[in-house]
């Protein structure tokens, strides 16, 4: 299970308030060139490197395993600060650490040893889980089957929206094994059978190469194969992930409505017959930054009381119940973060005037960004989520909000 990609030795973090102004430190430096990578679709191959080797895709890791243990409000606002400076550079490590809390929850002794120390010493986890078709889980194609030699297993599939995946040491494959039941196959990024294709066009997270694996009969031991879901029929592992998602749009929100008070400041004009000398002056401009400003607050809020939450109920011998709150309060946390980035973005051009279509300021990519990322998952399933917990005491998986509801009493 060797490596080719490229690694350098991470960092040792040595706890969350290091991480967070490491997080600050690295996101002014990813955000002097975000623009221009964005607008000639440059892959930030450096910037990743830079990102990896600091230290912080190890924070997730339990302290048992030598990490710090990072909490899930430390995980967010991390995805937070550097989604403000580029959001690609955000979500590309998203899938990392959701491996993380997966293994957490499902992998054994060994894989957990094994896969967290590989994630310390600086080696990225990226992703292939979807399917063409938007399948579900239960209906993936991708299948690893016991060698027919009868040593070992292979795997054979493919799938799409890849993120991470061109970057990683390790791809995460979402897979059905032999008796159909799902399993995570860690597979190394260059075994024998693997190819990565950077055909991702979205008009926005331009530079996250979030295209295809293509997995050919690639050959995988027993520690590589990770059983999904078997401990509990919740959990919060996929609430952390739905959270990070989170904080990367409130992120792009926040870089929007930065840049529309950086406009208004120094160059937009008063609208027509506003009677304002300058557009900070402008009553209806007042009143609209007021209520981004609101929206940004309660954006906050709830994905630090979501986080919270998670943090609570993170322990595999959590109460159900506390579960079930935990993954509400982060559907709550994405309807209010998706809603706040796209409305930032899109005042900015409202508010900021002409200038701000200038296509030298590359304005439009937090719209672009907002729009392509937020689409990630349904909204409007997440407001029927939390209906059901509300008044029918039911909580389901938060990727799989149409599937049928567990009642908390059952």
């Amino acid at each position: 299970m060797s490596q080719d990609t490229q690694r350098t030795r991470a960092a040792t973090i040595r706890s969350d308030d290091q991480a967070i102004e490491t997080a600050r430190r690295l996101a002014a430096e990813f955000a002097i060139d975000a623009a221009a990578r964005d607008r000639e679709r440059r892959l930030p191959l450096n910037e990743i490197e830079a990102f990896s080797a600091s230290g912080l895709w190890g924070i997730g890791v339990p302290r048992e395993f030598g990490g710090i243990d990072a909490s899930v409000r430390t995980i967010a606002q991390v995805f937070d600060t550097i989604s403000a400076a580029d959001s690609s550079l955000g979500q590309i490590p998203q899938n990392h650490f959701a491996t993380l809390e997966r293994l957490r929850h499902d992998g054994s002794p060994s894989q957990q040893d094994f896969f967290f120390s590989r994630a310390l010493a600086g080696e990225r986890f990226g992703n292939a889980t979807a399917e063409p078709g938007d399948r579900l889980p239960s209906e993936h194609e991708t299948r690893v089957r016991r060698n027919a030699n009868g040593g070992g297993f292979v795997l054979t599939g493919r799938k799409v929206y890849s993120t991470g995946a061109l970057f990683a040491h390790w791809i995460p494959v979402a897979a059905r094994d032999d008796d159909g039941l799902p399993v995570t196959a860690f597979v190394a990024r260059h075994a024998r059978g693997v190819e990565v294709i950077d055909d991702w066009s979205g008009f926005g997270q331009r530079t996250t190469a979030s295209g295809q694996v293509r997995l050919d009969e690639v050959e995988l031991d027993a520690l590589q194969i990770v059983a999904r879901g078997r401990h509990a029929n919740i959990d919060t592992a996929n609430a952390v992930s739905q959270l990070i998602h989170a904080a990367i749009d409130l992120g792009i929100g926040r870089a929007s409505l930065d840049e529309t008070r950086r406009f208004l400041r120094a160059l937009a004009h008063p609208a027509r017959g506003s009677g304002a000398s300058h557009a900070t002056d402008d009553p209806y401009t007042l009143r609209d930054i007021g209520a981004l400003t609101v929206d940004l607050h309660a954006a906050e809020a709830l994905t630090a009381r979501a986080a919270t939450s998670i943090d609570l109920a993170r322990d595999r011998d959590a109460p159900r119940e506390a579960v079930a709150a935990a993954i509400v309060a982060t559907a709550e946390a994405k309807i209010v973060t998706t809603r706040f980035a796209l409305a930032a973005s899109s005042k900015l051009f409202e508010l900021a005037g002409t200038q701000a279509t200038l296509s030298e300021h590359n304005l439009d990519r937090h719209w672009r960004n907002a729009r392509t990322h937020t689409l990630h998952d349904s909204v409007r399933w997440k407001y029927h989520a939390v209906g059901q917990y509300s008044l029918n005491d039911l909580v389901c998986d938060p990727f799989t909000y149409a599937n049928p509801y567990t009642k908390l009493d059952g």
